[in-house]
Order: structure tokens, then sequence, then C-alpha cells
């Protein structure tokens, strides 16, 4: 019985992938390709004047590119897809992903991945990989952008793509047809879409709390009294409602919860659904404990600086400067200093605890840990 190692001819083949594009993305999304074990041949205009491309890579004309490949990336902006009519009989039956997007929203009657069906209608036009970018790819996708949204008319041609996006650690989420590619171009166009009823929340309870102290501190004070304190607006009243709001918004976070356990009770089942609103506000309650621990962060920060306010050093000056005139002095008082110090040590725990929470609900962290210990942290 021989013990020599494999021939070369009996190793498997690795598949050849086709990229068409060699900017940024081609090179990064050639390179994620090579270091997960497959093949990668580019398509160029000028295939000996391209630039530079990774180490072990092939650089051919779009034609002959496209035709030892199967599965063709085309990672170039629409309007440069007028070369691929004429490689319409290189590219029919090939799986054909389409990873561009636009600057803007509606800028044409229809997706690019659409387009590039009616350009290559025996092609099997797979949108994805668009909310990718180069330097995630370069340096591997983040929790954040790990998923990879995917539309296309093919099932089989979908599966490939799939298992791609597999390989190089990514998950994937089918979003049906490809009439479904316009919703999937504009998501790397949308600016905090889910952040959007947090923030203005956050932005309500905000001006709300400050114009009612700003009426009742310094209004009021300056109406009554005549005594202009209105340099308190800055510090002063600000950190009177960053507690305050970032309180609320944590509630805002755990009520949620609360309410869908005791509408499961009364319904005697937990497989309705639950109404609109519930579904809508539970689905950004992380954003709202993001938001607290915002909040609650501006609050130590705005307490650190009080020491160094000109308001608090001209009264400690001026209560200094009074005794020494009146020749008094202040007995050490152990109660107050036991109350100020409990006060101080309770709210560092406090804001501790408020961190861990904060930390335990970020991608990364939650992940790592499993549901009961997640459930203890949060408890």
């Amino acid at each position: 019985m021989s013990l020599s190692p494999l021939s070369a001819a009996a190793a498997p083949q690795q598949e050849l992938l086709c990229i068409f594009g060699t900017g940024d993305f081609g090179r990064s999304l050639g390179l994620r390709l090579l270091q997960a074990g497959y093949r990668v041949v580019y398509g160029s205009r000028r295939p000996h004047s391209c630039g530079p491309v990774p180490q072990g890579a092939q650089v051919l004309s779009h034609a002959e590119a496209a035709q030892l490949a199967s599965l063709v990336f085309l990672c170039v902006h629409r309007e440069n897809y007028d070369f691929l009519e004429a490689l319409a009989h290189q590219l029919s039956g090939k799986v054909l992903v389409d990873v561009s997007n636009n600057l803007k929203k509606n800028i044409y009657p229809e997706a690019n991945a659409e387009y590039l069906q009616k350009l290559i209608p025996r092609g099997h036009v797979v949108k994805g990989f668009n909310t990718l970018s180069a330097w995630a790819l370069q340096n591997g996708p983040s929790d954040a952008s790990r998923q990879v949204y995917m539309c296309g008319n093919s099932v089989e041609a979908k599966q490939a793509v799939a298992e791609v996006a597999t390989k190089l650690g990514l998950s994937v989420l089918d979003r049906g047809s490809l009439t479904a590619a316009r919703e999937v171009e504009d998501f790397p166009l949308e600016l905090f879409p889910e952040w959007r009823l947090p923030l203005g929340l956050t932005l309500g309870l905000t001006a709300s709390f400050y114009i009612y102290l700003l009426l009742r501190d310094v209004v009021y004070t300056y109406v009554v009294e005549g005594k202009d304190i209105s340099f308190r607006m800055m510090v002063s009243l600000a950190n009177k409602v960053f507690p305050i709001v970032s309180l609320i918004l944590l509630a805002l976070c755990y009520l949620p919860g609360v309410i869908a356990a005791f509408l499961q009770l009364y319904r005697g089942t937990k497989y309705k659904r639950f109404p609109d609103w519930l579904d809508r506000w539970m689905l950004c309650r992380k954003h709202l404990g993001l938001l607290a621990l915002g909040f609650a962060c501006l609050h130590v920060l705005y307490t650190l600086i009080i020491p160094i306010r000109y308001y608090v050093r001209f009264r400690i000056a001026e209560n200094t400067i009074s005794k020494i005139k009146e020749n008094q002095t202040s007995v050490f008082n152990t109660a107050v200093a036991w109350h100020s110090d409990s006060y101080l040590a309770v709210g560092i725990l406090g804001f501790g605890f408020y961190v861990l929470l904060g930390i335990t609900s970020l991608p990364s962290v939650s992940n790592a840990l499993s549901w009961r210990e997640f459930s203890f942290v949060q408890v």
C-alpha cells in the first residue's frame, strides 16, 4: 500500500468566479474570494493596464473572462452597462450578480438589476452584495455589516450566490424576486430609518422638559424677583434635563416587554401578532436604550464640570472671603460628608450598571452571551 501524497490531479478543482470591474470594490471582493478558496478571473476593458489586482487572480478581456466562469460579479456602475449588450451571448445562462448602487433614489425608471436583466435576457440576474463596502470586505465584516440582502427570479441562481456569501462569512436574507431590487438598492441610501421614531421622541421630551425648566427657573425668577440667571441655561438646565429624559427613555425601553407579556397572558397564547403600535415600539427598544445611555453619559460629563464653572468658583470665593471678614469658621459635619459621599458612590455604581446594560445590548457583545447570561444582566 502506497503512502505517498495524493497527486495534484486528484485534488479537488477550485471553483472559478469572474468579476467585471477592477475598482476598489472589485479588488476587495476578489481578495476575499481568493482567501475563501475560490479562483478569480477579472474581466477588464484594458486587461494589460487595468491597475493592481490581488495576487493569484487573472485578468482577461470581458468576453474571455465571461466564458470561463458560471458566476459573474458586476462591479461596475450602471452608466457603464452598455458594453454588456455585446456580451449577451457569452453571458447567456450565467449567474450575474449586480452589486451596483445609485447616488440618489428614483434616478432611473427601473432598478439597476432590472435594467441589467433587460440587457441580458437569458442571464440569471441576482441583486446582492450592494450593502457591503470595500472597507468591510478588506477588514472582514463586523456584526453590523454581516448581513447581505439578495433578490432574483431564479432560485438556483440565488442558491449559488448564497453559497458564495456563506463561504465569505456573511448571512444572506432573501428578499424575493427581482421586483424587490429597487428596495434592496435603496438600503444604502437610507439615513437612520430605524432611528426616526426614537430620535423624534427623544427630541420632543428634551425640548418639552427644557422649556418647562426655562420658564420655571429662569423666566419666573426674572419676572417675580428681577434676577437675571439666564447663564444657567447652558449647563444647569441642561444637566437637569439629561437625567430626566434618560430615565424616561430607559422606562420606555422595558415597558413594551411588560405590555406584551400582559397581552399574551390576556389572550392566552403567544402566537397572535401584536398590534402594529406595540410591534413598532418593541423594534426600537434597543435604540431607546442606547439614547438613554447617551443622555446618562452627558449628565455625568456636565456634572464633572460643575467645580470649574465661573459661577461655582465665584460663590466659593465669595463665601470664603465673607467668612474671613467676619472671623468665622465652619465646623466639619460628618453626617453631611457621609450623605454626600454615599450619594456620589450610588450615582457612580448606578452609572456603571447603566453602561453594563448598554454594552450587553450591542450585537458584538450579545452574540457572545447565552440567552440565560443576557437575561441575567438585563434583569
